[in-house]
């Protein structure tokens, strides 16, 4: 790892990436966790059965809620203090669970606790991007990814095992627990990059929020196409997993018939390919430029979606659409911490309201089209998932060819 751009020690280093790590795994794993709770949740509460799917819906929606906000504002204030903000906001919603008595006080604190997701994104991936180098800046944003893919396999079995022993009341308890913990490792080792001289003499600036300045910025930053397709890109690229994620259950346990544990199982080589291509690019990172790294990520993303899309006409079986996932999710893990690093800084404009306006697009797009191909059927049988998210994932080509284009880099080689 080469030297922080900032003054700060290599111990100061370790504990506020290991504080950045955790808390953004707690802001992932709250939101899978408490999914096998709740059908007790709902009897507990006296609640009907149509409240369960709310439970990660509006944790979502308190992810995107507030991005455009706290992006700003941690413009202004600077990061320290507005992830300080959410951190502990995130971790006394969790800890109010503990004694809620109504399923509509339940799902209001969903939301607040998904916020947290939404500090993750708009505040501390800034504040990485500031404090360190692009090389290890992209690294470290890869592992951060391995983290947030990991949750959707590990959340619910880690809740599952957790709850043989806790009610989901101690476990939203513990997880408040576990908020409280990470604000302490983020307030003795979080530095502050806003205001801060680096070494190369330049300082980054406070920028004052102001309404209709804040919303002229978003505009300008809608109305850039390097920025706008390189965002969408993002989404889209990593629609074919989000429609996995959301679909595995219906097409392994409620098609196939099989057990959970063989459908966690599954789960494992397409998210172990995700690491094996953040692996890969933290190999080529040190010399190649970004925009080469994400041609060469496009051969096996097109390769396992092109694999996909031919097993959709010749008979998916369950190997052969993990097999084609995984070949995919090699390209996305390559590809998907250089992407963002080049939208971040397609705009000269403030990181942290750029940041907010990334998450709040990718997330659009992931949510919205994830959706779309649920509602069209992507969860009868393997043939019509295999077609709709290959056709989906492949339509990332167009503003991925677009922003490279603009970056006067072609998109083949």
């Amino acid at each position: 790892m080469h030297k922080p751009l900032i003054n700060i020690s290599p111990y100061q280093v370790f504990g506020f990436c290991l504080a950045i790590t955790f808390f953004e795994l707690l802001t992932y794993m709250a939101s899978d966790m408490i999914m096998p709770a709740m059908l007790t949740v709902t009897h507990d509460l006296n609640a009907s059965g149509r409240h369960v799917p709310y439970a990660f819906n509006l944790y979502l929606a308190g992810g995107i809620l507030l991005q455009w906000l706290i992006g700003p504002l941690s413009d202004q204030f600077g990061r320290r203090p507005m992830l300080l903000i959410g951190c502990g906001l995130f971790a006394l919603s969790c800890a109010a669970a503990f004694s809620v008595h109504s399923i509509y006080a339940f799902n209001g604190l969903r939301v607040i606790q998904g916020m947290g997701l939404g500090f993750v994104i708009a505040v501390s991936y800034p504040a990485l991007q500031e404090v360190f180098c692009e090389a290890d800046a992209v690294k470290i944003m890869a592992l951060l990814g391995n983290v947030a893919l990991l949750s959707p396999l590990l959340g619910p079995l880690l809740g599952s095992l957790l709850l043989e022993w806790l009610s989901w009341r101690q476990l939203f308890l513990l997880l408040g627990i576990g908020g409280l913990l990470v604000w302490l490792g983020l307030y003795l080792f979080m530095p502050e990059t806003v205001g801060t001289s680096r070494h190369d003499g330049q300082r980054l600036a406070a920028v004052p929020f102001e309404w209709r300045g804040t919303v002229r910025r978003y505009a300008a930053l809608l109305g850039n196409p390097r920025f706008l397709s390189a965002s969408v890109a993002l989404g889209v690229m990593s629609l074919p997993l989000i429609a996995w994620i959301g679909l595995a259950p219906l097409l392994l346990i409620h098609n196939q018939g099989l057990s959970p544990l063989q459908y966690g199982l599954w789960q494992i080589p397409v998210f172990a390919a995700v690491i094996l291509g953040n692996l890969i690019l933290n190999r080529l990172i040190a010399d190649t430029e970004l925009p080469q790294l994400i041609r060469y990520a496009l051969w096996p993303f097109c390769g396992g979606l092109l694999a996909l899309l031919a097993s959709s006409f010749y008979g998916a079986s369950t190997p052969l659409l993990i097999s084609a996932l995984a070949v995919y999710a090699i390209g996305l893990g390559m590809s998907n911490a250089a992407l963002y690093r080049l939208a971040l800084f397609s705009s000269d404009d403030s990181k942290g309201l750029v940041s907010a306006m990334i998450g709040m697009i990718s997330i659009a797009v992931m949510g919205g089209g994830g959706s779309l191909i649920a509602a069209a059927g992507a969860g009868d049988n393997h043939e019509s998932f295999a077609l709709m998210a290959a056709i989906a994932g492949l339509m990332c080509l167009l503003p991925l060819r677009l922003f490279l284009r603009r970056s006067h880099l072609p998109l083949a080689a």
